[in-house]
């Protein structure tokens, strides 16, 4: 039993691995905090993901996919949140894309690169549909405890460790020149991304309704 448990691990592990690789809000925030502010502010944007996939992935091995079952207007409610999050930051991006580099970071919630990964993660529906219901369902019925914890760990390193990695990319001195000769554009094509997503998210939530 024990033996068929660790082997469950590596598939589990390498399936979120995947989707924690494959683009998204994650990816272009942890990427233009690393490029626009600093490598050290991506990391920390990466470890906030990271701090928002413990929550999830806890929440969804404890049972959160009976409790959106149960309780549709949660889910639908979470939808929202996670949208208007990313029209937010695409809002922001956008409106200061011609504005000059300030290269001193923000201050309070929307300045704190940790919180900014952190709600990222959090209001990101995808993240909540993947360990709701695909990690679910490659999963055996019962777990022991200590493979909860063996998961959550797997999880949140494969997170922490894969947007560190951007981050250190991103941040690096070629990158960062590029970045700052072509700002107005790559922050207004971010922006109508993030935007996209944003509106993306809402739609389906209105069609839940």
């Amino acid at each position: 039993m024990a033996t068929s448990s660790l082997l469950t691990l590596l598939p589990v592990g390498l399936i979120q691995l995947l989707a924690v690789i494959s683009p998204g809000p994650s990816f272009l925030i942890t990427a233009r905090t690393a490029v626009a502010q600093s490598r050290l502010d991506g990391i920390k944007v990466a470890l906030g993901l990271g701090a928002g996939t413990v929550i999830w992935s806890s929440a969804a091995l404890f049972g959160l996919n009976a409790v959106f079952h149960a309780a549709p207007v949660l889910f639908m409610g979470m939808k929202v949140a996670g949208a208007a999050f990313l029209l937010y930051i695409a809002y922001k991006i956008f409106r200061h894309a011609a504005q000059p580099l300030n290269m001193g970071g923000g201050a309070g919630a929307a300045g704190n690169p940790f919180l900014k990964g952190f709600l990222t993660q959090i209001t990101n529906p995808k993240v909540a549909v993947f360990f709701g219901s695909i990690i679910l369902a490659v999963l055996p019925a019962e777990i022991p405890p200590w493979m909860t914890v063996a998961l959550v760990a797997i999880f949140t390193f494969n997170e922490v460790c894969w947007y560190t990695v951007v981050a250190l990319f991103f941040g690096s001195t070629p990158v960062r020149a590029f970045y700052l000769g072509a700002k107005v554009w790559i922050d207004r094509v971010t922006g109508l991304f993030l935007g996209a997503l944003g509106l993306r998210v809402l739609w389906s939530a209105r069609e839940a309704l």
